[in-house]
């Protein structure tokens, strides 16, 4: 009877010496992190100014919508949910999301099984491939923003010298193109993040399946569908998440590449404008508290779906 009574007390032990170790990282998430959370929770219920937020005064779900009466049956909506201008953010955020994440994840699976396979001079290409993803994103949007110039940018002209276009295009600056653009510079830099996570997952794949399935004489693509696929599904699905939540708080590339554009603003972008730009501190917190919102229920929805496994159990 007392092996139980020994295992149960070296489990208790084993979990407060867990909580020792963890404690010191829990202290500074809680600074660091949760304390402006709730501060920024906060501020949105209350009329707070960028100068003076220790005078802030409590006014409800102001910022988020209110309805003015203006008597005789007649009134009209203001507020964060009823801002076009948030709903055209939030909808840039999520057209954003779903196409990066879509070609990230297609191109970075094409480039990691290339990357698993053997040839010459492949750890050469590996860390090549890495480079993009190395180069700080702002260095990279003012890199893109160069290339894809109307007048100077190397991009038109190689399009140009081609036939593919008849007369240079502003990018960045052409309400068609723009979201483009911006999607072409994530994509170029993030593309080898997915591919990395991805080749992590390849890595695991016992080889001698793949020596089977050659025995066997059975075709690459099926054996990719039902072998390779279904293996590295968690790993993929792990990189999906993680690329997503970056790329539904994206702020630095349209900031710098596509500045003052309202057909690419993010959430991320229109909270920063309110916050400081147009000094509505109390307007900008609001946003950036449904910003949280929205990405926290967008996760948890998204691996409710594809059941994943963050705990590691069985």
């Amino acid at each position: 009877m007392a092996e139980p009574v020994e295992k149960s007390t070296l489990s208790q032990q084993r979990v407060m010496s867990a909580w020792v170790f963890l404690a010191p990282m829990l202290a500074v998430l809680a600074v660091v992190a949760v304390y402006p959370l709730v501060k920024t929770i906060y501020f949105g219920f209350t009329d707070a100014s960028i100068d003076f937020p220790g005078q802030a005064q409590w006014v409800g779900f102001r910022n988020y919508l209110e309805y003015l009466d203006y008597g005789g049956g007649e009134g009209e909506y203001y507020g964060l949910l009823a801002d076009p201008d948030w709903w055209q953010a939030v909808w840039n955020t999520l057209r954003f999301t779903f196409f990066s994440v879509l070609f990230e994840t297609i191109f970075g699976m094409v480039i990691a099984l290339v990357l698993n396979t053997q040839f010459f001079g492949r750890s050469l290409v590996r860390a090549a491939v890495l480079i993009p993803w190395a180069i700080p994103t702002i260095v990279s949007a003012k890199m893109w923003a160069w290339m894809m110039h109307d007048q100077f940018g190397i991009l038109n002209d190689m399009l140009m010298k081609l036939h593919i276009i008849s007369e240079p295009v502003a990018w960045t600056a052409d309400p068609d193109t723009a979201m483009l653009a911006v999607l072409i510079v994530d994509i170029w830099k993030t593309t080898p993040f997915m591919a990395l996570l991805i080749l992590a997952g390849l890595q695991m794949v016992p080889k001698d399946m793949y020596e089977a399935a050659k025995l066997d004489g059975i075709h690459p693509v099926r054996v990719f569908r039902k072998v390779t696929l279904p293996l590295i599904m968690p790993a993929v699905l792990v990189a999906i998440v993680f690329r997503a939540l970056d790329a539904l708080r994206v702020f630095d590339i349209v900031y710098v590449l596509t500045p003052n554009n309202a057909n690419t603003a993010t959430m991320s972008v229109f909270a920063r404008e309110n916050l400081f730009d147009f000094d509505r501190f109390a307007y900008g917190s609001a946003a950036s508290t449904l910003l949280f919102l929205i990405i926290a229920l967008l996760t948890i929805g998204f691996i409710r779906a594809t059941r994943m496994n963050l705990g590691g159990e069985r």
